[in-house]
This record gives C-alpha cells, sequence and structure tokens, in this order.
C-alpha cells in the first residue's frame, strides 16, 4: 500500500507503515513505524527525526490493517558472527566487500549490530584480517553495524573437545605484546577477547584487558572452580557460548559448567540453534541467568547460509547437514552455526517459555548493556532506531523490514 500526500511544507511517504517525512526548512528527515510492540503486543506508533527514536505514542488501532500481526522491535545484537554466506572473517583474503556482502545478508535476518569474531589465527592471519575488519567498520554504509570485534582465542585450551573446532597448532598462552599489536591493528576497536582462564598467564591478561575496557568471555576452557572465581575476581563477566566448547564427557561434579552457573557475576552467552544445547540445558541456564543475564548469540560460520554438503574448512573436513548442522568429524563436535540469532529467539520462546520480551531483551538489550551501546537495543525515546518489523508464525520470527538509524535496509518484498 502506497499512500502519498502532501501536507503544507512536508511530503508524507507512507508504505507498508513506515512514513518517510522530507522537510526543507532544515533538512532534517523524519519517519512514522507502526506495528504491535514487542513488550505487549499493543499498537505503537513510532516516530524517528534523523536516525533516532523522538517519541513512541500508543495506540487504539494501527493507521494499516496490514500490519495486525506485524510486530515492531529493537534491532537485533549479535555478539559472535564468525562468518556469513562464505565469508569468513578468520580466512584467507577477507576483503571489505565481502564483509559488506555479509552485513547486507545479516540485516535479511534482523540483525542491525554485530561482531565480526576473528577465531584462534596465526600471528599474520591476525595481522591481516583486522586491519580489513576496521577499515569495514569505517564503511558509511555499513559501519553502522559494526561498533567492534570479538577475538574467541587463540589463547584457549589445547585440549581435544575443549578447543573445540579451533586449529590446534594456532593456539597459544597469552601474550600481551602480541595482543596489543593486533589490538592495534584493529583500530583499537576489539570490544571482547574469549580465553581459558586456566592457562598460564591468562589471569594477568584478563586483568590487562579490564584496565582498557576490553570484555573478558571464558570460553573453549577447562577451568577448576578456584580458578574461573580469580577470574571473575579480575573481571571476566561474561561465559562465552555456555555449555559449548567442553568436552563431550565431563567429570560429574568438577566441570566448567557448574562454577560458571553459580557464579552471579558471569552472564551467559547462548547458542539456541537447536543443535548447540538441548531444550533442558536451555530452560536451566535460563532459570539460573534469567532474562538480565543471559545474552543469546549465533556463533554462526562462514557456512552459514550454504547449501548443506561437505566442505574444507582450514585444511579440514566439515559437514553442513540439510538440517543446519555444522558438524566437524575428526573430533565428533561442531564447528560454529549455521542460523541466525533470529532463529534463537523463536526457540527460546519455545524451550523456556518466556515471553517475546524477554526473548528479544537477551537478543537485543542484554549485549547493548555489556558492551555500553548506549544508543540502541530498545523502544525509547533518545535511542537510534534500529528497527525489525516481524510476524511470529509458530514461534519463528519472519523478518519483514529492518531499519538503521532511521534507514530501511532492507524490505522482504523487495528482495
Amino acid at each position: 500500500m502506497n499512500i502519498l500526500r502532501a501536507t503544507g511544507r512536508f511530503l508524507m511517504l507512507s508504505v507498508i507503515g513506515i512514513g518517510i517525512l522530507a522537510c526543507d526548512a532544515d533538512d532534517q528527515t523524519a519517519m512514522k513505524v507502526e506495528g504491535l510492540s514487542y513488550l505487549d503486543g499493543k499498537p505503537v506508533s513510532i516516530e524517528v527525526v534523523d536516525g533516532y527514536i523522538s517519541r513512541i505514542t500508543p495506540k487504539k488501532k494501527l493507521d494499516d490493517s496490514e500490519l495486525s500481526d506485524v510486530y515492531v522491535a529493537p534491532g537485533l545484537i549479535d555478539n559472535q558472527v564468525n562468518g556469513y554466506i562464505s565469508i569468513g572473517f578468520s580466512s584467507p583474503g577477507l576483503t571489505v566487500e565481502g564483509i559488506r556482502k555479509a552485513t547486507h545478508a545479516l540485516w535479511k535476518v534482523g540483525v542491525t549490530t554485530y561482531l565480526p569474531t576473528v577465531i584462534t589465527s596465526s600471528n599474520e592471519r591476525l595481522m591481516e584480517n583486522f586491519p580489513v575488519l576496521a577499515q569495514a567498520a569505517q564503511e558509511p554504509e555499513i559501519g553502522l553495524s559494526i561498533p567492534g570485534f570479538h577475538l574467541e582465542g587463540p589463547y584457549i585450551s589445547p585440549d581435544d573437545g575443549y578447543r573445540g573446532a579451533h586449529h590446534k597448532p594456532w593456539v597459544r598462552p597469552p601474550d600481551w605484546q602480541e595482543f596489543l599489536e593486533v589490538y592495534e591493528a584493529a583500530d583499537q576497536k576489539i570490544l571482547q577477547v574469549t580465553l581459558a582462564p586456566e592457562i598460564e598467564g591468562a589471569i594477568d591478561f584478563i586483568h590487562s584487558c579490564v584496565d582498557r575496557g576490553i570484555i573478558v568471555g571464558l570460553g573453549h576452557h577447562n577451568s577448576p572452580a578456584e580458578i574461573t572465581k580469580q577470574a571473575c575476581d579480575a573481571g571476566a563477566v561474561i561465559s562465552t557460548h555456555l555449555g559449548n566448547g567442553c568436552a563431550n564427557l565431563i567429570h560429574r561434579h568438577n566441570n566448567p559448567l557448574w562454577p560458571q552457573l553459580a557464579d552471579d557475576r558471569l552472564m551467559a552467552s547462548i547458542i539456541v540453534d537447536g543443535f548447540h544445547l538441548r531444550p533442558e540445558e536451555v530452560r536451566v541456564f535460563y532459570k539460573v541467568k534469567g532474562p538480565e543475564r543471559t545474552v543469546l548469540t549465533s556463533d554462526m560460520a562462514k557456512l552459514a547460509g550454504m547449501p548443506p554438503g561437505e566442505y574444507s574448512y582450514d585444511n579440514r573436513v566439515v559437514v553442513l547437514t540439510p538440517e543446519g548442522m555444522i558438524k566437524f568429524p575428526a573430533q565428533n563436535v561442531l564447528a560454529g552455526a549455521s542460523l541466525p540469532i533470529s532463529v534463537g529467539v523463536g526457540n527460546v520462546m519455545r524451550f523456556t517459555g518466556c515471553t517475546l520480551a524477554n526473548a528479544i531483551h537477551m537478543a537485543s538489550r542484554n549485549a547493548a548493556r555489556l558492551y555500553g551501546f548506549s544508543d540502541r537495543g530498545e523502544l525509547k525515546v533518545g535511542k537510534r532506531a534500529d528497527l525489525i518489523l516481524f510476524t511470529l508464525k509458530e514461534g519463528a520470527l519472519s523478518i519483514k523490514k529492518t531499519i538503521i538509524a532511521g534507514k530501511e535496509v532492507y524490505t522482504a518484498d523487495q528482495n
């Protein structure tokens, strides 16, 4: 439905519930977005000026009947995207154009902000890829979606199972000078480092990261309870994809899961794609950490969005199944995920019975608060207008429109 209307000095264009208001007086741009609020399912009108939410008005009825089942929510924030649609952020030959391609594809699944994640790699690869990522973060078109990066490894457990699919020859103890070189190559935009706290030098490394304002996550580790406590004392604040990066067989008492669940200082990021965690695990993690301290993540790899089949990944064979599972047969572990965080939103509602509001909070607000993204992650006046419009069918999100800073970047019926 298209309605073009002149109103004095303004020109109003409404397209499926979104109006674009142009003012020739001061060159401001405005937009009106309508839909059902993800918070309570009630109709709202959201006014946007210069890319920021200026007013939110409850309505008795939406102006456009076609929006009767369309929800509006803050855009999703994914803190761990290793790659997408054949683009690997740790792969050789990374280009800004490749990052642009992956970013555009993420918009289609409702992700408005993400942390490109580089996993365990040689120092040479880190020094090659981070400058490319830093350049992409400065691009006017996609830079608003890339506030910084996540370094997962190489300072993780070398042991099979806990190491996951990370390449063993590149796993190494923390080296602060090496990291500083990489940090500078990344334009100081590494926002999170995930490491194993039990390896030599890790606690001092955590202190150094915290002193620079870098978030420290615990992951791919087999840390005993006392070392986990020391890591939290040093400033670690999140468990990276809790329940994964873990051996298939663990001691029922002495394992890395209980101490992380028990420590209230640790938030938990979880992959709720239906493969990385069983529904009952998700329910337990959610009951312990709650909707305030749980962060949904995707852990998507470069094979996400690709056809099922067998692939070579860093000269190792991995398999993408028709259901969307990425397997690393050599260790009988998973090698990242293939499903976006929007799938996790639907799954966490089904697995835990939580509300849509809490599911969106775990996929947007909580990450924004963790990383200090004070301008996004919530539907509030003054926040950047990063918005998604979507329908819910049998608990699954179908993204209809994605908006970043008041600009429409994806519309389902136009792509």
